[in-house]
Formats: structure tokens, C-alpha cells, sequence
């Protein structure tokens, strides 16, 4: 089997999900995956032991906050983001193109690139499709990312058919800028067009066109209901390429990564496992709790006694919740460590139900778990299964 970076193996398939193999410069990723986000270069709470320990194949930095502080050169002068922070598996690095999107005020988007001020100090700065390639080239991630201009869910037609045109523009640059077969990083390409099908056919096939070792799906998790998230990708599912990755940016909870799954989608990220955990919202097999309730006081079983995490193993409820209300920054690790355990055995059980030809009957026990969750719960009735986003393309 060829292990080259950047080829992608489809394993399996069980209807439109997919198991797969991605093999990068650190080394191979299980698909489908969860990858937890290190925005700043350290997974919240976590060290890099811990996550080798709960078995995370690939983990996430942020471009735009590595290139604020410390320093996309800082950290090339020491061997790169790998080295730097001793994580020595794949590291996604995301452009920071939704970061300079969540800066409205502070930032103005040309042809050329997106000038901004830095939310640290309010500094100048400029973000071309070059440079954004040329700082993820200094931090040496497996997989880098185009620069995209994301624009929030309710933008008019006309607006959202100029952020996809730009964004599509953009990700030419960045390929030019790192040609395909240059050996090291993988670039992905970021499919946006808010949620109106012909601009999301339009971008995926321009970004097909300048050609990929993956296709990122952008735009979406920022206030769409969840249904349309989903019609999103079982359109995009036929139009991507089925030989290459896909990454559904930023999502989410359990059953927004399952629904994901059964509609192609082979990679995730969500900084939900451990900001939840770090408020006292805990992921079990019986469904989600919170730890810091009186009702936990003196409860002496595992958090969770189906998960062999440290956490579950090794501590009660009661010594949990104490931690959590005595505000102990221990408790930020071990809540961690278990939602991140829990997220991480979900996909690994999922790419065994698709190897086994069981997905649907393996995602019902979560739908049971979690039925306020259902991402299909709000879709209306009479559209569920139909590719209709908006009532018309100008709506």
C-alpha cells in the first residue's frame, strides 16, 4: 500500500460513509477522526503524553494565533511546531481565515488579502494567501489550509457568491504559492457558499479544478440551523472527490460528527470536548452530565464505568465534582482527558461499524443518548432528505 503524504485509502464504505487511511509526513490517520484543537499549539489542559494515551492521531494549531504570539519564525527557528511543542504526530494548521472573519471592525478584506488589527494589542497586520502559506510552511504542519473569506449564515446571494469567487481566487494563489508534489505539507482547499446549493457546487468544482490533497467544507457551525448543514454535505457528497479527504471545519457535538460521518464527511474538529469539560458538561454512555451538581456530592461510582480513560478509572464522582467546585485547576485535565477519550472512541467505533456494514445501527445508539441533539430534529417536514438550503438562489 502506498504510504507517500498526501495519498488518501478508501477501506470501506457504508452507504455514503467512508473508513480511510490519510498518510501525512508524521505519519498515518485512521478516518473517519476527531482531531482535538490546539489553538495556541497545546490542547487545553492536556500534555502531549496524555493525548498519546487516549489515542489522538492528529491534532490542530491555528495560524493566525501562532503568527501573533510566538512567532510563525520563533517557532521555526526551533524545528517547527512539531518540536516545539514535543507533539511529534500530524498537526492540521487552519488558516486563520475564520479568526480575521470573527474580527468585524478590525479587519478589511481587499483582492490582495485581509488587513486586520490583532486582538492582543491592536497592531496592524496583513494576511495574503502567500504569507498565510509561508507561515504554515514555518510551523511544518502535515496539512495546511487555504486562505478563505468566511461569511456568516443569512448573507444575501450576491455577497455570498463574492466571499466564494474571492475565496476560490485565493485558493489558486495558495496553490501556486505551494505547487502540488512539493514534498513535506499537504494543502486542502476550503469549499464555501453559505447555504446556497449552486454556490457551493460552484466553489467545490473551482477548487476540484485547481486540485487538492483535500477539500475542507468552510461556512458552516457559524448560527445555520443543523439541517442545513447536512443538506450541505449530502449535496457536496457526489460533487467532491471520492479519492481524497474531507473536513467539516469546526463541528461539533456527537451527533453533528455522526450525521457528518453518514454523509461522507472523514474528518472533524470542535473545541466543544474540552471547553465542555472546563464548564462541567461531561460526555458519558448514558448521556451528558454535569459534574458540579449537588446530586454527585456523594456519589462513589466512575464517571463513566464503560470508559477505561484515567479519569473513569481512577476517580469517583464525588472526588470530580468536588474538584470542580473548589475550582481546582485539576479538574480542567481530568474532565478533559474523558471528553476527549469519549470523542475519540466515538469515531473509533464508528470506523468499525463502517468496516462491519453497521453504521446506521451504531449511530441510533447516540441518536438514543443525545435525542435533543438530533441535527435532523428542526429540519421541517416535507424537506428532510432534499438538497433545498434557501427557498431560491437569491433569497
Amino acid at each position: 500500500m502506498n504510504d507517500t503524504p498526501g495519498i488518501f485509502h478508501l477501506l470501506a464504505t457504508d452507504g455514503n460513509a467512508r473508513a480511510g487511511l490519510l498518510y501525512t509526513a508524521h505519519g498515518p490517520v485512521e478516518t473517519p477522526i476527531f482531531m482535538p484543537v490546539g489553538t495556541v499549539g497545546s490542547v487545553k489542559a492536556i500534555a502531549p503524553d496524555d493525548l498519546e494515551a487516549i489515542g489522538a492521531q492528529i491534532i490542530l494549531g491555528n495560524t493566525y494565533h501562532l503568527y501573533l504570539r510566538p512567532g510563525d519564525e520563533l517557532i521555526a527557528r526551533r524545528g517547527g511546531l512539531h518540536e516545539f511543542n514535543a507533539w511529534r504526530k500530524p498537526i492540521l494548521t487552519d488558516s486563520g481565515g475564520f479568526q480575521v472573519f470573527s474580527l468585524e471592525g478590525l479587519r478589511k478584506i481587499t483582492e490582495d488579502g485581509v488587513e486586520f488589527r490583532s486582538h492582543l494589542d491592536g497592531s496592524k497586520h496583513f494576511f495574503s494567501p502567500e504569507n498565510v502559506i509561508s507561515i504554515q510552511r514555518n510551523l511544518n504542519s502535515d496539512i495546511m489550509m487555504q486562505l478563505d473569506q468566511c461569511i456568516g449564515f443569512g448573507a444575501g446571494h450576491d455577497d455570498a457568491r463574492k466571499a466564494a469567487e474571492l475565496s476560490a481566487r485565493w485558493a489558486r494563489r495558495c496553490r501556486e504559492a505551494y505547487p502540488a508534489g512539493t514534498a513535506g505539507n499537504l494543502l486542502f482547499g476550503i469549499v464555501q457558499g453559505e447555504a446556497f446549493p449552486d454556490l457551493r457546487e460552484m466553489s467545490a468544482r473551482a477548487l476540484m479544478d485547481i486540485g487538492f490533497e483535500g477539500y475542507a467544507i468552510g461556512g458552516l457551525a457559524v448560527g445555520e440551523p443543523k439541517h442545513i448543514m447536512l443538506r450541505c454535505l449530502r449535496q457536496l457528497h457526489p460533487i467532491l472527490p471520492g479519492e481524497k479527504p474531507r473536513y467539516l471545519m469546526g463541528v461539533g457535538t456527537p451527533l453533528d460528527i455522526l450525521h457528518g460521518i453518514e454523509e461522507g464527511v472523514d474528518m472533524f474538529d470542535c473545541v466543544l470536548p474540552t471547553r465542555n469539560a472546563r464548564n462541567g458538561t461531561l460526555y458519558t454512555s448514558r448521556g451528558k452530565i454535569n459534574i458540579k451538581r449537588k446530586e454527585f456530592a456523594e456519589n462513589d461510582g466512575p464517571l463513566d464505568p464503560e470508559c477505561d480513560c484515567y479519569t473513569c478509572r481512577t476517580f469517583s464522582r464525588a472526588y470530580l465534582r468536588h474538584l470542580y467546585v473548589s475550582g481546582e485547576i485539576l479538574s480542567f485535565r481530568l474532565n478533559s482527558l474523558h471528553n476527549l477519550t469519549y470523542f475519540l472512541n466515538m469515531v473509533k467505533g464508528a470506523r468499525k461499524a463502517i468496516m462491519e456494514g453497521r453504521y446506521t445501527e451504531y449511530k441510533a445508539r447516540y441518536e438514543a443518548m443525545y435525542p435533543e441533539e438530533d441535527p435532523l430534529f428542526e429540519e421541517p417536514e416535507g424537506q428532510r432528505g432534499t438538497n433545498i438550503f434557501h427557498a431560491s438562489a437569491g433569497a
